[in-house]
């Protein structure tokens, strides 16, 4: 057996860069590069091989610095959005903190499901220095490390003690990436002094792989017990989620609702699917979705989930779909999700799912007076949308008319990222997406500061479209240091700063709670108060933008932010556009709920009037059995 001396370190770099994933004949780079933050766990091992695969050109797997380790995850997770999950980037942190500030982006890469490898260092094999800088003793076992906390949000979790243990643990890892119904964060652990361990690899390993990624054929059966329900339903409603874009769905699914006349409502992760002023479109659904969708979710009869997991905001805690005969025929890949809602299951990529119920219902579709109600509805949707755009706010401008500003100014290729705070809300009820990826919402896992990072993996998937980033001042401070990494990658991004001086979001639940937004405002504290309640705090974010290296400009003013928004456009490098709203509003009507337990008893009056109105919200829930 052919043999090479390489580390292990230096194994895995080479083995990454010759892996490639395919779906319908189009092949692409798995892994098209790294990123990382070197610290004494890593910069002797994976950095080492990272810039002996740079100056030799053995492997071609480029390194990209990162500001911290949580966002890096964040743009390895958006670049993955971008290309359907059919690419992802490998993430290197040393020991310790370095490490342990990646489980955030882990949970969020396995929640909404999208691929991303991780590369934690980890403390010595075989414990020669222990306790090492950095370790955590563990009285229960001396093999426990800080690292095992990624085993909970991983997909897959492997820590390679030894250099052999790579090669098993490496195409595992390959696998659980490119499957659509187990994809998440993948961890393989790499303790440092294994790291730069040296092996006699099989050449073999190093071979090009390209990973297929499949479409699962539905069932015959199963299509025909999925539209035997369809054809019965007299006010049926389509659902899209994410699995109709990551499948590459969208024009089947226009096809099949035109051809049966079914309403699209979509998920955070489907808008675009079909677009926005398609006859067949009515909007967000569920606990901030539109007043069609929801109206039509009210009364449906029979709802075709397609690549979604029903996540509480799409069912409204379990009320939004109101008819108490409701019946629930779900297409998706992984049959956890086929399952729910007591659904009648088509476990099945999308597409190919869709276009089996199209030719089983090829003679059908629904009667004239719910296309006509459908259109109204739709009618009046517009009117509600219409409104929140030009609502002449001031003396500050009401966030919805900045998003109303944003819609006019933008493309339709133009890619608007949002994930946490009060804009995903209104951005689900307004925003008019006519493409799949025009729309970028990380609401799986509403991580606050995702949205800066993302900016950089969306621009380095798709460097032709222009990126967004739509990020309040609550999230900005969490992590906006990724700026630096735009400017100093020659990334064109716009971020859309809009500063309110809270949190609006939870401020608002927090009043709608009874808890009178205790804790939401970025105020002084006044006095000896336990209230932080005082003047607001001298904060200059858009200083703190330019101070990253970012062209800065300000807007007081909707004219004044169109104006900004088309400089920013034109610009070729990192552009703020920094914009002042009112904390306070006004927000989209609400046509839906979202269950928030209140206090059972409380010594304050608006708590208490908060749980009745609570417990009324109550009776509507229930399981869709």
């Amino acid at each position: 057996m052919n043999t090479v001396r390489l580390t292990t370190a230096q194994a895995l770099v080479r083995f990454l860069a010759n892996q490639y994933s395919e779906r319908d004949g189009q092949e692409q780079r798995l892994i098209p590069g790294v990123w990382g933050i070197f610290g004494h766990g890593n910069v002797a091992g994976i950095g080492q091989a990272l810039l002996q695969a740079a100056v030799t050109q053995e492997a071609d797997l480029p390194y990209y610095l990162a500001r911290n380790e949580q966002g890096m995850v964040h743009a390895s997770v958006a670049y993955a959005k971008m290309r359907d999950r059919l690419a992802t980037f490998a993430c290197t942190a040393s020991t310790g903190p370095g490490s342990t500030n990646m489980i955030t982006g882990a949970a969020l890469a396995t929640t909404n499901r999208i691929p991303v490898l991780l590369l934690p260092s980890d403390m010595f094999a075989t414990r020669a220095a222990d306790p090492v800088l950095q370790q955590l003793e563990d009285t229960r076992g001396g093999d426990v490390t800080v690292n095992d906390a990624f085993r909970a949000v991983s997909k897959y979790f492997d820590r390679i003690s030894r250099p052999e243990q790579l090669i098993p643990a490496a195409l595992a890892a390959m696998r659980v990436l490119t499957d659509p119904v187990e994809t998440g964060a993948v961890t393989l652990s790499l303790p440092q002094d294994v790291q730069a361990e040296a092996y006699d690899w099989p050449v073999a390993f190093f071979r090009r792989r390209a990973w297929h990624v499949g479409r699962p054929v539905p069932e015959p059966a199963a299509v025909q017990r999925a539209a035997r329900l369809l054809r019965n339903a007299r006010k049926p409603l389509i659902v899209a989620g994410g699995g109709a874009v990551y499948s590459g769905a969208e024009t089947q699914l226009r096809a099949f609702a035109e051809a049966t006349g079914i309403p699209v409502a979509d998920t955070h992760a489907g808008k675009g699917a079909v677009a926005w002023d398609h006859p067949c479109a009515v909007g967000g659904i569920g606990s901030t979705g539109s007043y069609a969708a929801n109206e039509l979710a009210k009364e449906a009869d029979v709802v075709l989930g397609v690549g979604t997991r029903y996540s509480d905001f799409t069912t409204a805690s379990h009320t939004v779909f109101g008819n108490p005969d409701v019946a629930f025929v779900n297409l998706n890949v992984a049959r956890l999700d086929a399952v729910k809602h007591s659904a009648e299951p088509l476990v099945a990529d999308a597409r190919l799912g869709i276009e089996a119920l199209a030719g089983a219902l090829s003679d059908w579709e629904v009667d004239s007076p719910y296309r006509e109600h459908i259109r109204q509805l739709i009618a009046r949707t517009r009117e509600i949308e219409d409104r929140c755009f030009t609502v002449g706010h001031g003396p500050l401008p009401a966030q919805t008319e900045i998003l109303g500003a944003l819609n006019d100014v933008l493309g339709d290729r133009d890619v608007v990222i949002n994930a946490a705070g009060s804009m995903p809300g209104d951005l689900q009820q307004l925003w008019r997406a006519r493409d799949p990826k025009a729309y970028h919402v990380e609401y799986a896992y509403s991580c606050m500061g995702y949205e800066v990072a993302a900016g950089v993996g969306a621009k380095m998937a798709d460097p032709s479209r222009e990126v967004v980033v739509l990020v309040g001042d609550g999230s900005y401070l969490m992590m906006a240091q990724e700026i630096v990494t735009m400017v100093s990658e020659g990334l064109k991004v716009i971020v859309v700063l809009v500063q309110n001086h809270g949190f609006a979001s939870i401020g608002a639940l927090s009043e709608s709670l009874g808890s009178q937004r205790f804790g939401t405002k970025y105020r002084f504290r006044n006095g000896g108060s336990g209230l932080l309640d005082g003047d607001v705090l001298p904060v200059d974010l858009a200083a703190n933008a330019s101070s990253l290296g970012a062209d800065v400009l300000h807007a007081t003013s909707v004219d004044e932010f169109r104006t900004a928004m088309e400089k920013a456009r034109a610009a070729t490098r990192t552009t703020v556009v920094h914009v002042e709203t009112d904390l306070y509003g006004p927000n989209p009507p609400g046509h839906a709920w979202w269950d928030v337990p209140v206090a059972q008893t409380s010594a304050l009056d608006t708590t208490r009037a908060a749980y009745e109105t609570y417990a009324a919200h109550k009776q509507a829930q229930r399981p869709y059995l």
